[in-house]
């Protein structure tokens, strides 16, 4: 393994240890409970397809005249996870990306997409994110998780965003909240199938194959440069603190709700 992922990976692990252990999983006892949890996750769920997104447009050419951008690894990397991303396949076998999948499994269990919904049609509409917030009413934690990922997006620096990328999202969905799923899948037929789907497919692709790939791209956009390498630490842990402060916002609620 590459000594500098191996590196950042020890400087994480306590992090990813914090996320993975996150007293949140502890309170999810039932539907409702599973409803606010998905109504905060799904917005990490968006935004992580920006990123990717802006990952993309940054490392290939995604206008005409084409040119070749970058190294062909790099093009190679970003556009296999792109399309397993953006274009994967439902429960019913039809192409979604893994966004389109979420919000459905929203929908069967009942949780309310109404404020995403909102928040991502003002957003395309008015391109004012303050505008958006405040008009679809976005819980602040989930707020401040949006706001940490567009600025690495907006910083066009793509090493950074690579690390946010890699060590920030993947492979952070714990056994816990598997089994959890799975058996609420089970006292609510018919209602969770979706979610655990996702789940499931996530596992199977994002924390095997992507996770892989992420690694690989990041270790080819920092090279040999030393201090990109610092800077790709310094956001990989920013990133998951950004992540343990949305889940300390859905576990508020939970006990808030069910006080």
């Amino acid at each position: 393994m590459n000594s500098h992922i191996a590196r950042i990976q020890s400087v994480i692990e306590p992090l990813r240890q914090e996320i993975i252990n996150h007293k949140v999983y502890s309170v999810i006892n039932d539907i409702e409970d599973l409803k606010i949890f998905m109504q905060y996750h799904v917005y990490a769920v968006w935004d992580f397809m920006s990123l990717l997104k802006s990952l993309q447009i940054g490392l290939t050419s995604t206008s005409t005249p084409w040119f070749p951008v970058g190294n062909a690894n790099t093009r190679y990397l970003i556009n296999e996870i792109v399309t397993g991303e953006e274009s994967d396949v439902d429960a019913a076998g039809i192409r979604k990306s893994h966004y389109e999948m979420y919000l459905e499994a929203m929908e069967q269990c009942g949780a309310d997409t109404k404020p995403v919904m909102e928040f991502t049609a003002i957003l395309k509409e008015e391109k004012s994110f303050f505008k958006a917030y405040t008009e679809a009413d976005i819980p602040k934690e989930a707020r401040e998780f949006v706001d940490f990922t567009f600025e690495v997006i907006d910083g066009k620096q793509s090493h950074l965003q690579s690390a946010a990328f890699t060590f920030g999202r993947e492979d952070l969905i714990p056994a816990m909240f598997i089994s959890i799923v799975r058996d609420l899948n089970e006292k609510f037929p018919g209602q969770l199938s979706l979610i655990k789907y996702y789940l499931d497919r996530h596992i199977e692709v994002d924390g095997d194959h992507h996770s892989h790939l992420a690694l690989d791209m990041t270790a080819e956009l920092c090279g040999e440069n030393e201090e990109f390498w610092k800077e790709a630490e310094e956001i990989a842990v920013a990133s998951l603190q950004q992540r343990i402060h949305l889940w300390d916002g859905v576990y508020n609620e939970i006990i808030s709700v069910n006080a």
